[in-house]
This record gives C-alpha cells, sequence and structure tokens, in this order.
C-alpha cells in the first residue's frame, strides 16, 4: 500500500522532532549523570576524609597535596605550597587536585554550593590565625581567591630574625579535610634576604665551576630554613669563593641566585695571596661567618643594611696560616632567636687539626655575637694548676642548662670524653657542672658533636653514634659502625630527623630521642650534601641539580631521593625457636671459622630494634630486643620477636625429609639428626643445610652440615630443652628455611607506622613555644593512638617525657589510657623561681616506626615575658576609630570628647601656662613655629624625636599607629587626645592585661607606679589598700622611692589644665614582663586660674562700694544730678525751639 507523500512527510518531521527530543533528553540525562556522579564521589571523599577530633592527628598516612596554592604567579600542579609575604597584602589563589578526572572547576562548583570554601591557617611557634578564602566564584574563575592585608599578619616591617610561618589549608576549618601544608616567608623582614652578597652570576658562569667543586657546604637560616647558602669547595685549579642563596629551600635550582665573593675577601687580604677557597660557613640568626682558606670572615649585622655589598670583617688568629685552614672546622648549635630573651645568645666555635704549641692558646676558639673577640675553647688554668693533656675536638653551649659541652681526646689512656662546664659572662669557667663521661675504646675515630636545634638532644659521632638525652651528663650508644665512620650529619626541627652520612655512602636516619635508628639508602654521588627544607623534606644538592621527593608519595620522607629503603638483614641464616604461638627468638648463626674481625657482620645490633624480619615464604615478626650473648655455641646474638603474620614452613616437595621420623642424639657440642626412613625417596640434601628444625616444646636446630643422606649435624638454640635420644614422628615436626646458603630467604625492614599522634591543645603547629611568667602555669596535652595491626600493645605508657633542665621550672606529668587504647599524657608546668631561662620538653613515642612523621614532639617554654603580653588602659569612654580619624566625637550634651593640638604643642609647666619646660612636643611639624617659647628656659627645653633632623611633617613618616599611639616615644606623631571638661574627678584609672592567654583585670597581686611625664603637678590618686597588701606597700615605697599604688580601684582627680600625660608602670618583682602603659586627658573649659576669681570680685565690690559711697555723699550735700540733668534737656530744647522759629522769619 502506497501512502500519500503528505503523510510521508509529516512521518518523516515527526521522527526529526522524536529523535531530537530523544537526543535532548539523552543529554540532559548524561549531565545529570554526570553531575550526580560528581556529587556522589565529592560526598564520599567528605566523608571518607571528616575527622571530628579536637586536635590534629599525625601518622595517618603520607602526606598528600589536595591543593595546589601560589601567591607569585599561577599555582602548579603537585607542587610543595610556598607562600611569600612581601612589603604588599598577600593575595593567595587555591585549586583543588585530585587523580580522578573531574576538573577543578567541577570540584569548586559543587564545594562552593554546598557552602565549602577552603580556610588558611597561618602557624608559627607562637601564633595561630585563621583566614577563610571567598566564598563566592565569579565568572569562569577555576580557583579559590584570598586577600589578606599585610597588617592582618604582622605589623612589624623591621628587618629581624622572624620564624617563617607553616600555612594549613583545609577545606573547612575545624575539620580536618583534605589538609594541605606549606610555608609562609617574610621577604620583608629575613635579614640576608636584604643584602647583595657580591657579583651576581648566571647559570652559565656558575656552570664553568662545576670541574672544580670538590665539596659543598650548606648552612640554613636557624628561624627559616627555607632561606638557606650553598657553597662551593673548590680545587687548587681555580681561586674564589662562591656562594647561592635560596629562598625556597632549594626546591628549583633556577631560583638559586649565585654570587661571587671573591673580590671582597681579596680586598680584606690583599691580592699578594692565592688560592682562596671556601671551607666551611654558618648563617647565625644575624650574621653570616665563612672560613676560607685565607681566613675567618665575618659579616656584618645582617639587621642593618647599610651599604649595597654585604662587608666582612676577618678575625685574627695568632699563628694559624693556610694550611691550618683548610682544615678548620666551624660548629654551631642551631636556635631560633626570634624575640630574643636577654639570656639568648649565638656562639659559633671554629677547630683547627693540629697539636697546639707552647706559644699558641688554642686549636679551638669560640665567640659569642657579634663574634669580635674569639676566644680559647678551654678556659684559662689559674697559676699553679697542672693542665690536662686534652684535645678539644669540638665545642657547643647548651642553652637549656647554659653549659659548655666539650668533646675532647684525652692522651692519657688515649680516650674520648665529654666534660660540661658551667658559664659565667658567657665564658665556661674551669670547674666541672658534672664528672666528665668517658666513652669506651670502641669509640676511636670521634668526629664530632651536635644538637639538635631547638632541643636537648646531643649526638656524638664517629665510627659510633653516642646519643645523651640530659645535655651530656650520660650518653647510650645508638649505634657501631665499627670500620664506617659517620662524616657528616643534617637535622630537621620539624619532623625531629636526624640524617648520619658515612664515608661509605650509607645514609642513616633517627628521630630526635629515639634510641633507635634506620638505614634509608646510601648515595653514590662523589659530590653532595643533604638539607632538610622548613617542612622537613630533604634534599640532595649536588654542584648542578637539586634532587627532592617531588611525588605525593614521597612528600616529607626520604624516598624521593634514596628509593625504596635498603634491605637492612645480613649474610647468615638465622634459627627461629618458638616461645609462645605468637612470640620466638631468632639466632644469628656465626660459623666457627669466621674470623674475629668480621663476626660483628653477621649479628644482630642496634638497627634491628623495631624492624620486621621478613620470610622468603610468607610470614612477618617485629622484633621487640636485641640479645648478645655467647651461648648456646654458634650463636652470639637473638632478637625476641612477635609474629605478625605466620611463618611458612616447608612442604615435602622443598624438602624430602619431612616425610620420615627424626631422632635427635648428642655428639660432642653438635646434634646428630637421624631419619628413620619411611619412604625410599626421604633423606636430607645439600638445600637442607642452614635450615631449622622446630619440634614444638623443644629446642629447636639449625642444620649445618649433611653427613649423609640419612644424618645431619645440627646445633641447639636451646641446649637446656634438647630431647636427646627422642623421636619425632612425621608431622610433628617442621622445618623452617632462614638460611643463605643458596640466596637469603629473610629481609628486615622498616616497620610501617604504628602510632598515631594526636596534640590537644589549641596550637596547631608541631613546633611550640610557651612563655609562662612568675606564678603562672600552663598544661599540654597529647594522645598516643596505637595503630598496631596484629600486634599487642603492651600494658606501659606509650610515652616517654623528658625536661631539657627539670629546676628551671616545676613538672608533673599524669597518663593514663582510656577504653580504646589510647594513651593520654598530660604535663603541667609552672613556674617557681625568680629564674629567667628556658627549656625543651621531648614527649617522645618510644615504641614509633622511623617510619611515622611525628614520633617526638618537643614543645619549649620559657620563664620569662611573652612578647604577646602588654597592659592597657581601658577608656571610661569608648571612641570609636573613625571617630578619632574625625576628630569629632560628642557626648550626650554636645561636648566634643576630642581634642585636635595645636601644632607644635608643649603642655604647661608648675611655672604657668606660657612657660612649658617639657622636653616632649606633640603634633611636631619642624616646618611651623613654636608656640609658647618667648621665654628663656622654653627655648632650652622640647627637644623632636621622631621628626629629628627633619624639615616637614610629611618626612616624619609617622604611621596611623603612631598618631594614635599613647606612648611618649611617639608624641611627635599624636595630633588627639581624648578630652574632658573641668574639674576631672574620680576618673577610674581601668587597666587589663592582654595576652596569648586572654584579657584579665589588673589586681593584687599586682601594685603599679603613676607618674606624669611632663612633671606636671595638680593631680591626685585616690584608693584603697587591703591589710594583707599595706605592708608589701609600705616596703616596695622604700625601695623605689615613689608611691606605690593598689590598681583595684585606682581613680584620679585633675584640678589642672590642659594635657596630662600619665605612665602606670607595673611593680617588678610578680612578672618577669616590664609592663608600662601610657594614656593622655586633656582638660578643657576651665575657669581663670588663681586669682583671677578674686581679683574680679574685689574690682567689683570696689566698684559698687564707690556707687553707694558717691551717691551718700551727694544725699548729703543736697545735690540732685539727676534735676540738673532733667534742667539740662528742657533748656536745650528750648534753645532749639528759638532757633527753628527765627529761620522760619527770615523765610
Amino acid at each position: 500500500m502506497t501512502l500519500p507523500s503528505g503523510h510521508t512527510a509529516r512521518m518523516g518531521q515527526d521522527a526529526q522532532k522524536s529523535c531530537g527530543l530523544s537526543l535532548s533528553r539523552a543529554m540532559q540525562s548524561k549531565s545529570q549523570a554526570k553531575m550526580e556522579v560528581l556529587l556522589l564521589h565529592v560526598i564520599i571523599l567528605l566523608l571518607n576524609m571528616f575527622d571530628f577530633s579536637s586536635g590534629i592527628i599525625y601518622n595517618k598516612g603520607d602526606m598528600e597535596q589536595h591543593f595546589a596554592c601560589a601567591s607569585q604567579g599561577l599555582p602548579k600542579k603537585n607542587e610543595i605550597i610556598k607562600l611569600y609575604l612581601t612589603s604588599g597584602d598577600l593575595d593567595i589563589q587555591c585549586f583543588f587536585q585530585s587523580e580522578s578526572k573531574l576538573t577543578s572547576k567541577e570540584f569548586l562548583n559543587v564545594f562552593t554550593s554546598g557552602g565549602l570554601a577552603p580556610s588558611l591557617g597561618i602557624i608559627n611557634s607562637t601564633y595561630t590565625g585563621i583566614f577563610h578564602f571567598n566564598l563566592t566564584l565569579f565568572s569562569d574563575r577555576v580557583y579559590w581567591l584570598i586577600h589578606i592585608p599585610r597588617e592582618n599578619i604582622t605589623k612589624n616591617t623591621d628587618i629581624a630574625a622572624v620564624e617563617e610561618w607553616l600555612v594549613r589549608i583545609t577545606l573547612h576549618h575545624g575539620l580536618n579535610i583534605y589538609t594541605t601544608e606549606g610555608t609562609l616567608l617574610d621577604s620583608v623582614r629575613e635579614p640576608i634576604l636584604q643584602w647583595n652578597l657580591g657579583t651576581k652570576m648566571t647559570r652559565n658562569i656558575v656552570s664553568k665551576l662545576y670541574p672544580h667543586v670538590i665539596d659543598l657546604k650548606v648552612t640554613k637560616c636557624p628561624c627559616a630554613n627555607d632561606v638557606a647558602l650553598l657553597g662551593f669547595l673548590l680545587n687548587s685549579t681555580l681561586d674564589g669563593v662562591y656562594i647561592g642563596l635560596s629562598f625556597s629551600g632549594f626546591w628549583n635550582y633556577d631560583d638559586t641566585t649565585w654570587y661571587n665573593l671573591t673580590d671582597m675577601i681579596y680586598s680584606r687580604v690583599g691580592e699578594d695571596h692565592t688560592e682562596l677557597s671556601m671551607v666551611d660557613m654558618v648563617l647565625t640568626n644575624h650574621f653570616l661567618v665563612i672560613l676560607t682558606s685565607l681566613g675567618l670572615f665575618i659579616s656584618r649585622d645582617l639587621r642593618y643594611p647599610s651599604s649595597p655589598v654585604l662587608m666582612f670583617s676577618r678575625a685574627d688568629f695568632c699563628g694559624f696560616e693556610r694550611v691550618d685552614y683548610v682544615k678548620g672546622k666551624l660548629w654551631y648549635n642551631e636556635r631560633c632567636f626570634a624575640n630574643r630573651e636577654l639570656f639568648e645568645v649565638d656562639y659559633v666555635t671554629i677547630t683547627f687539626e693540629r697539636n697546639r704549641t707552647l706559644s699558641e692558646a688554642s686549636s679551638c676558639f669560640f665567640s659569642n655575637e657579634p663574634f669580635l673577640e674569639w676566644l680559647p675553647c678551654l678556659p684559662r688554668i689559674s697559676h699553679g694548676m697542672k693542665a690536662g693533656l686534652s684535645t678539644v675536638i669540638t665545642f657547643l653551649v647548651d642553652q637549656n642548662h647554659s653549659c659548655g659541652v666539650y668533646l675532647l681526646s684525652l692522651q692519657v689512656g688515649l680516650t674520648i670524653a665529654v666534660s660540661i662546664h658551667t658559664l659565667r659572662n658567657n665564658k665556661p669557667r674551669l670547674k666541672r657542672k658534672y664528672p666528665s663521661f668517658t666513652f669506651p675504646s670502641s669509640f676511636s675515630s670521634p668526629v664530632g658533636m651536635m644538637f639538635h636545634p631547638r632541643s636537648h638532644f646531643l649526638y656524638v659521632y664517629g665510627n659510633q653514634v653516642w646519643l645523651s638525652m640530659d645535655g651530656g651528663h650520660i650518653f647510650e650508644l645508638l649505634a657501631d659502625f665499627h670500620d664506617d665512620i659517620i662524616k657528616n650529619t643534617y637535622h630537621s626541627f620539624y619532623t625531629s630527623d636526624v640524617t648520619f652520612v658515612s664515608q661509605s655512602g650509607k645514609v642513616y636516619l633517627t628521630k630526635a630521642g629515639l634510641e633507635r635508628y634506620t638505614e634509608i639508602g646510601s648515595i653514590t654521588d662523589k659530590i653532595f650534601t643533604l638539607y632538610y627544607d622548613h617542612m622537613g623534606v630533604i634534599h640532595k644538592l649536588t654542584p648542578e641539580r637539586f634532587e627532592a621527593g617531588r611525588s605525593l608519595a614521597a612528600f616529607g620522607n626520604a624516598k624521593g631521593i634514596f628509593g625504596q629503603a635498603p634491605d637492612m638483614g645480613f649474610e647468615t641464616a638465622l634459627a627461629l625457636q618458638y616461645i609462645t604461638l605468637d612470640e620466638m627468638i631468632f639466632y644469628a648463626y656465626v660459623p666457627e671459622n669466621e674470623p674475629e674481625k668480621s663476626r660483628y657482620t653477621k649479628q644482630f645490633n642496634n638497627i634491628h630494634l623495631g624492624k620486621v624480619i621478613h620470610s622468603g615464604k610468607t610470614g612477618t615478626a617485629y622484633i621487640r630486643k636485641i640479645l648478645k650473648h655467647n651461648t648456646p655455641k654458634g650463636f652470639l646474638s637473638s632478637v625476641i620477636a612477635e609474629m605478625t603474620d605466620p611463618f611458612g614452613v616447608e612442604d615435602v616437595s622443598e624438602s624430602s625429609c619431612l616425610s620420615s621420623s627424626l631422632s635427635i642424639n648428642q655428639d660432642g657440642n653438635f646434634y646428630n639428626l637421624t631419619l628413620q626412613m619411611q619412604s625410599v625417596t626421604s633423606s636430607f640434601q645439600e638445600s637442607d643445610v642452614e635450615k631449622t628444625v622446630v619440634i614444638p616444646g623443644y629446642s629447636s636446630f639449625l642444620i649445618t652440615r649433611i653427613v649423609d643422606a640419612k644424618n645431619a649435624l645440627a646445633i641447639a638454640t636451646m641446649p637446656g630443652r634438647v630431647p636427646n635420644g627422642m623421636t619425632f614422628v612425621k608431622d610433628s615436626w617442621f622445618l623452617y628455611n632462614f638460611g643463605q646458603r643458596n640466596g637469603r630467604t629473610w629481609t628486615i625492614y622498616e616497620r610501617p607506622c604504628n602510632y598515631w599522634f594526636q596534640q590537644h591543645d589549641d596550637s596547631l603547629s608541631l613546633n611550640v613555644l610557651k612563655y609562662i611568667d612568675l606564678g603562672k602555669s600552663y598544661s599540654l596535652k597529647v594522645k598516643v593512638i596505637p595503630n598496631t595491626k596484629g600486634v599487642r600493645t603492651l600494658e606501659i605508657p606509650l610515652l616517654k617525657v623528658i625536661v631539657g633542665n627539670p629546676t628551671l621550672m616545676e613538672f608533673e606529668a599524669e597518663g593514663s589510657f582510656d577504653d580504646a587504647g589510647s594513651y593520654l599524657m598530660e604535663i603541667s608546668i609552672a613556674s617557681k623561681t625568680l629564674q629567667q631561662g628556658s627549656t625543651s620538653l621531648a614527649f617522645i613515642v618510644w615504641g614509633a616506626s622511623l617510619d611515622c612523621f611525628v614520633t617526638t614532639f618537643v614543645p619549649r617554654v620559657k620563664s620569662s615575658c611573652s612578647y604577646l603580653k602588654s597592659i592597657h588602659h581601658i577608656p571610661s569612654q569608648y571612641i570609636p576609630l573613625e571617630d578619632w580619624i574625625s576628630g569629632v566625637h560628642k557626648d550626650s550634651q554636645g561636648f566634643n570628647m576630642i581634642k585636635t593640638l595645636p601644632i607644635n604643642y608643649r603642655p604647661p609647666s608648675n611655672m604657668g601656662i606660657a612657660i612649658p619646660l617639657t622636653d616632649n612636643f606633640y603634633h611636631a611639624d619642624p616646618s611651623k613655629p613654636i608656640p609658647r617659647n618667648l621665654f628663656h628656659k622654653s627655648k632650652k627645653s622640647g627637644k623632636f624625636k621622631q621628626c629629628a633632623n627633619k624639615s616637614t611633617r610629611e618626612e616624619c613618616n609617622c604611621t596611623n599607629d603612631q598618631k594614635f599611639s599613647h606612648a611618649v616615644a611617639f608624641s611627635d606623631c599624636r595630633e588627639k587626645v581624648p578630652r574632658f571638661k573641668f574639674p576631672v574627678t574620680q576618673y577610674p584609672i581601668s587597666l587589663e592585661i592582654h595576652s596569648e592567654d586572654g584579657h584579665m583585670p589588673v589586681e593584687t597581686p599586682y601594685l603599679v607606679t603613676v607618674m606624669e611625664v611632663n612633671r606636671r603637678e595638680n593631680w591626685e590618686l585616690t584608693h584603697t589598700v587591703p591589710e594583707n597588701v599595706k605592708k608589701l606597700k609600705d616596703y616596695l615605697e622604700s625601695i623605689l622611692h615613689a608611691p606605690v599604688y593598689n590598681p583595684s580601684g585606682l581613680n584620679l582627680s585633675i584640678r589642672g589644665s590642659e594635657l596630662f600625660h600619665f605612665r602606670v608602670s607595673v611593680v617588678p618583682g610578680v612578672t618577669f614582663c616590664n609592663l608600662v602603659e601610657e594614656f593622655q586627658i586633656y582638660v578643657d573649659e576651665v575657669p581663670l586660674p588663681f586669682p583671677g576669681h578674686p581679683l574680679i570680685a574685689i574690682a567689683f565690690a570696689i566698684m559698687l562700694g564707690g556707687l553707694i559711697f558717691l551717691t551718700f555723699m551727694l544725699q548729703i550735700r543736697n545735690i540732685h544730678p539727676w534735676d540738673k540733668c532733667r534742667k539740662l534737656v528742657r533748656r536745650s530744647k528750648v534753645k532749639l525751639s528759638n532757633v527753628s522759629v527765627s529761620q522760619l522769619a527770615n523765610r
């Protein structure tokens, strides 16, 4: 049947419409499905990442970079966050990065629609600030944006040693979602960045130095570890001092600025010298110290740029020449002195590798900042005392105890010792603080000594490594490398890493305070150095390239450089002895013919403590303890281990002897294992040598030799438990293979991280500094959460707490397990004496794996005044900032409470308003005339401060903060002051102390003194003195020779006029702080001063009396002035009338 053409056409149109609708619906459905998948993906991620804990938890896994952020340019994916604070405001762009196929823009849209935007935490040891990114996204932006004014982070712009901030970005503040960490560097204040070190070099010029480089030296800023210097040590074919400066932690080679300091050095020593090369260098908080082949050079103070190029001075050491300098070494105990205290001092030591002669004072010298005077390390010996024959290997200063620590080589007995001497006036005394610690003779090749930064852990290294947890009084052996020698050490304060590099190129790692270590790899580069940046990421630096862990999985550990950690097993067989079902002993076999010198290579040692033994088949065991012994024969060491995964046994296909019964008979020092044949195929084979026979309930046997097919010789692990003469049927005895005859069948590796670490205080940083004032206390809580899958948790404290200087303050510790098996530790710290100082604490998770990011938490406490603590006067009436700017703030009666001071104003003196005698100008302007300057005494007084030697007010550079400051130091800038009507009576002086702990009113036991800075009078104070304070008040007044007041209920009355400037000071003895506050009051609308009112009254009385007397006299004389006046008026009117008439007549 044929349809009409019109009908056919309509069907085609309908089909097209139907197809279009279907396609549109399909596209909508696909888009909706994609959105639902995206939303579901984000929800699942959020649910997986949510952590509603009250503090940051570390060690939960490898640190990942969920956010990419930058403050300069666009952020780059998979790079560590490095932000920089300049003189302007901070603008940060961030986008979310994920391994999924979803784009950053799609993530941003979903997060934003759900009301989620990142928050930025800026953190250092004493400060935490939280800032929030904009929730609104504009146009097609694919990143979040935040704008932070510089003054919201810091108001300081002076050059000083300041901490580099840690930045922590989370998707939502208070919840640990997608946490990403980075750093923020204040490039305006960092001292070394403000200088031009020498002649800048291009990379092409630097590359020409590579063939001449024989070694590298790296040093970093103590407070900002991303700011670091790299120096080239050159061979004799090239002269010069060449240094590279990095502000980003050597992440990119191109970010390093290279300088040539050769001309500057030669300008100090003369052109006739040659063969100049760097030997060592140290960057302290405020100085750069460079040791060259031609001498020791110390920079100018880095805080005070005074020339376009950094200049150096040379330190002279009498009798030392180039051959001595090239073998010299600098030693420095890295300490950050941000907000430096008076008791904090930087020291640098230089040692020379030669014995001193009779004409030389020492081969070791030290100096403290500013490093102008270099003194012998050994204290001067009094006349008549005999000098000990000793050589100083190195000398360091323990900041916790204010002691000098010597590493000495004693010629008597050829021993190595550590000696500790107290310091007086920054110099070591002759008397020891403790008896010297003498190392055993096995420590024969000492190299040096180092303190872990910001802590009290002291390491002595050479062919062995020794650890002291009390500053050098007692040491424990950490590692013994026998013929290998540790040549260099590197450390990170943030991760507590301590890395040792041996002369063979092997690299070992420990954590501060842990009594274990591990091998993390080896380096084959001939010329290299290692370096930890501010985030604790280790870098390998070579002359032509820098390497670091760039992958997400490698962030924060050594995998990026060394790859997978090496096997720490050794070439021998192990014999397995079960103690319980889950606990066992592994014995290391040492053959009888093994030379004495190499026997240590076939023994367990400290490196294996806490590691995991892996079988070539299946099975793992965690090593809990290492044992050294001489019996049983053939086994000189063993480990007690806990099985975490069952070990695989040999089967008949691998050892046919298992199909027979086994009888055991002693044969001298050996045991004869005989097969009772039950199968013709059952026999001992050569491959069974070094396998272990395990018989439940009895000693195990390590097969050492196959006698024939039926007999084998073995040694017993427990001779007292040998079943001598007994036979064991098939399937009642087992074989385990932990041998190495045909290739070692077992390995030892570091254990995966087994503990989570959580802080419970408000601090978000691992680098915590707390100030404790007199009479104050502080509590610190941490929690250790076991993550020991397959391993039982022992019911003993999981934390060890060590105090660097326990005599400085009172410390109390309380630990307990919760129901979940976590261990909570709380430390209470209280100030107890007037002694100021600092000390470090160490919370050590002693059982933690070295694979954990955090094993040691080292907060620091100072018995001192916090730089954040200050006293403030609270005005009786609040005036908003905008009113201060406008200069108008009226009370309910229309009285303006702000007074704009006249230019170059000086308050009156006791001699009168027109005779000011104070040196303080207010609202200063050097270009304008000075009022009230007629009298000689007034002309002699008055001195500009901020405006000194300036010609205009603009040149005074007064900031807004200075213009509104009450401090007399900024009186030149002060323009407006609070205004009050006369008289001021019972004005309440309300004072508050502001600190990191909040605000508190100033009350007893605080007492104060009050003075008027311009020496004005006509004011008085009233207060109440409780009986328990009266005696203290009287005592203090006799010492201070000034009135002492109780700050509670302190009231001020003023009877004078114009400006009064008061200073309130807290009496010392109840705080380490110098708490001083100033405030100003301008008294206006004052009545005439005395004798104005009396004079006016007397003049008025005289005038009134005279008028009455005149009236009385006129009445007596019968004189009527009023009548005469009226007659005179009338007469005048008559004359006027006559004149008018005469004029009319004439017309």
